[in-house]
C-alpha cells in the first residue's frame, strides 16, 4: 500500500476538520486569514501550502497542526532520514518533518526540523495552552517566545509556551533540532 502524497493528506484532513468544525470555506478562511480560493485548492489536493498557511489552519480549527499532514498510521511506522511529510516554510530556509503524531488522548506531535542562518522564522501563536520542547542536535539555535529567546547547542533542551508568538533563528549552517509540541 503507497503512502497518500502530502497534498492529498492535506485536502482530506482540512475537509474533515472543517466539516467537524461545522464550518463553511468562506468562514475559515476569513478564520484563517487566507484566500477562500486558496483553501479550496488545499481541499481539492492541489497546492504546496507553507508552514505558515498550514499553523494558521490549524488554529482556525482548534487542531494540532499535524492532524493536517498526518497520514492514516500504519501498525509499524519507520520513517527514514529525510522522509516524511516535510513541510517548508515561506519566510526562511526551514523544513518541518512530522514524525509522530499524538492520538486524541496524548496530544503531542514530533517534528524534525532543519534551519538554515539567514532569516527569522516567527512563528503565531499556536492553540491555547500549547507547550514546545525542543532539543538541538546539531548546530546553534535562538528561540523561544517574543522578548526571551534563548541561544542553545547541541545537547541543549528549552521548553516554552507554544500559544504566545515565538521564534527559531539557526545560528549555524546545518541546525538539527527535535521538537515536541503538546497540545490540551
Amino acid at each position: 500500500m503507497t503512502e497518500p502524497t502530502i497534498a492529498a493528506t492535506i485536502a482530506s484532513a482540512l475537509r474533515r476538520e472543517r466539516e467537524r468544525a461545522g464550518v463553511s470555506l468562506t468562514e475559515l478562511a476569513r478564520r484563517a486569514g487566507i484566500a477562500k480560493s486558496t483553501l479550496s485548492q488545499l481541499e481539492n489536493g492541489v497546492g504546496n501550502p507553507s508552514v505558515e498557511t498550514l499553523w494558521s489552519l490549524g488554529v482556525a480549527l482548534d487542531v494540532p497542526f499535524s492532524r493536517l499532514v498526518e497520514p492514516p498510521a500504519p501498525a509499524l511506522r519507520v520513517i527514514r532520514a529525510g522522509d516524511g511529510p516535510r513541510i517548508k516554510s515561506d519566510q526562511l530556509d526551514y523544513t518541518g518533518t512530522l514524525v509522530a503524531a499524538g492520538s486524541r488522548a496524548a496530544r503531542r506531535d514530533i517534528y524534525i526540523m532543519t534551519i538554515e542562518p539567514g532569516a527569522v522564522r516567527a512563528a503565531e501563536a499556536h492553540t491555547p495552552g500549547s507547550v514546545e520542547h525542543i532539543v538541538v542536535a546539531r548546530g546553534r539555535l535562538r528561540t523561544g517566545p517574543a522578548g526571551e529567546t534563548v541561544d542553545l547547542e547541541p545537547g541543549d533542551y528549552a521548553m516554552f509556551a507554544g500559544d504566545v508568538p515565538h521564534s527559531y533563528e539557526a545560528l549555524e549552517p546545518g541546525t538539527f533540532t527535535v521538537l515536541v509540541m503538546e497540545h490540551p
